[in-house]
């Protein structure tokens, strides 16, 4: 008689973004973006007040572009945590339209789209002034049309793999799972900080 096999592992499910357990973190660190001096006093805390989030939902969103990690705070707790995969050539902020940047400084997401060729996006209001301010003693076109969105239309088999490396022309990649969820955390209007 064969012996039995052994039973295979389980697939491992789709991860979501996380939800945050318990009190964890505040965020009430320094800005750091080198591109804003004038905001250089600012803490997370102090977003600029927009409309008021309903409750539950983020009021600020905060990227650590080093450890690629996606934070949806809500009174400086964090609600949500994703991984992410940002632009091809991660290392610095955005200066010029196609060099495969993800911008740093602070923003506000502004808009979004439902039917692109990413699955769902919200719009990243880059350039700031300053960026166009150093655009425009550079004598270089900024660029625009940076997004957080799902992964392009029909390679949502992909899934976690995305995140293997940075894929993006300087936008903030996540799974389709995820940006559901985001689309459904984050208003118009939310402020955005983005760290290295």
């Amino acid at each position: 008689m064969p012996p039995p096999r052994a039973r295979k592992p389980p697939l491992p499910q789709r991860r979501r973004g996380r939800p945050a357990k318990k009190p964890t973190a505040y965020f009430s660190g320094r800005y750091t973006s080198s591109s804003d001096s004038s905001a250089a006093g600012l803490v997370a805390s102090e977003a600029p007040p927009t409309s008021q989030p309903l409750p539950g939902k983020a009021d600020f969103v905060l990227l650590l572009k080093g450890p690629r990690r996606l934070l949806l705070l809500r009174d400086n707790r964090v609600l949500r945590d994703y991984e992410v995969a940002l632009g091809k050539n991660p290392a610095g902020a955005k200066r010029r339209n196609g060099d495969g940047r993800t911008p740093e400084g602070r923003y506000l997401l502004d808009w979004r789209i439902e039917a692109s060729r990413f699955y769902r996006a919200i719009h990243v209001s880059y350039p700031n002034e300053q960026d166009k301010d150093f655009a425009r003693r550079a004598g270089i076109f900024p660029g625009g049309g940076v997004m957080i969105h799902g992964l392009p239309e029909g390679e949502s088999w992909v899934g976690d793999a995305h995140r293997e490396f940075d894929w993006t022309n300087g936008c903030i990649g996540l799974t389709d799972d995820e940006m559901d969820e985001i689309w459904e955390l984050v208003d118009d209007g939310t402020p955005i900080e983005i760290r290295p």
